[in-house]
């Protein structure tokens, strides 16, 4: 009953992931109530999205269409022998918000999860094993999710990397339990991870 072209707004923006049919209808509504040059500026930055955002040919990160490869990689001060290893690109940022990571990227867009139908070869660890001769890569951090996909890309990626160069050093993000949680609450793959990874007081 709604107006078609309202209709066609909440249609859209239920594609959204998160958002439901109430979400969709609120946004939408919220849009056409507001100042015309909000949805003038979505519309435009959505319509540039695509054409404007590349991935980075060596780290897979997420650069402007105009660039050759991502500032991480590129960037003299970053050493390249090192290399972190993250499932999405979005994770780089999370990582880089604490500062202390002065290495380079590299993104695998996604995790093994044979359910969804994502196998290794169509992540980007070909692209991992090819970067390590050029740059001279002394060691790997496995940046992984802690979730069951995400151990065993890890455990995957460990198995690859000692075959191929034992001599390079793996690690893995630290695992455990966050500060201010209560025992009750931890699942059990990071109680499970905090006592794998306890620490001598």
């Amino acid at each position: 009953m709604l107006p078609q072209a309202l209709n066609n707004a909440i249609d859209a923006l239920g594609h959204l992931p998160g958002v439901g049919a109430r979400t969709a209808e609120r946004y939408a509504y919220y849009l056409f109530r507001s100042n015309p040059r909000i949805s003038d500026d979505i519309a435009l930055a959505l319509s540039n999205l695509h054409d404007g955002v590349k991935s980075c040919p060596v780290t897979f990160a997420l650069i402007n269409a105009d660039e050759k490869v991502s500032e991480f990689y590129r960037d003299p001060k970053r050493d390249r022998q090192t290399i972190l290893v993250v499932e999405e690109p979005l994770d780089i940022y999370a990582i880089e918000q604490t500062k202390q990571f002065q290495g380079t990227y590299h993104v695998l867009g996604g995790a093994v999860s044979p359910i969804d139908g994502i196998t290794p070869d169509q992540l980007h660890i070909k692209e991992l094993l090819n970067r390590i001769m050029p740059d001279q890569v002394t060691e790997i951090i496995i940046a992984t999710n802690p979730s069951v996909e995400g151990e065993s890309t890890a455990l995957l990626l460990q198995k690859m990397l000692h075959d191929q160069y034992p001599e390079v050093k793996v690690t893995r993000l630290a695992r455990g339990l966050p500060l201010g949680i209560d025992l009750s609450y931890a699942d059990q793959i990071t109680l499970s991870a905090a006592l794998e990874n306890r620490t001598k007081l």
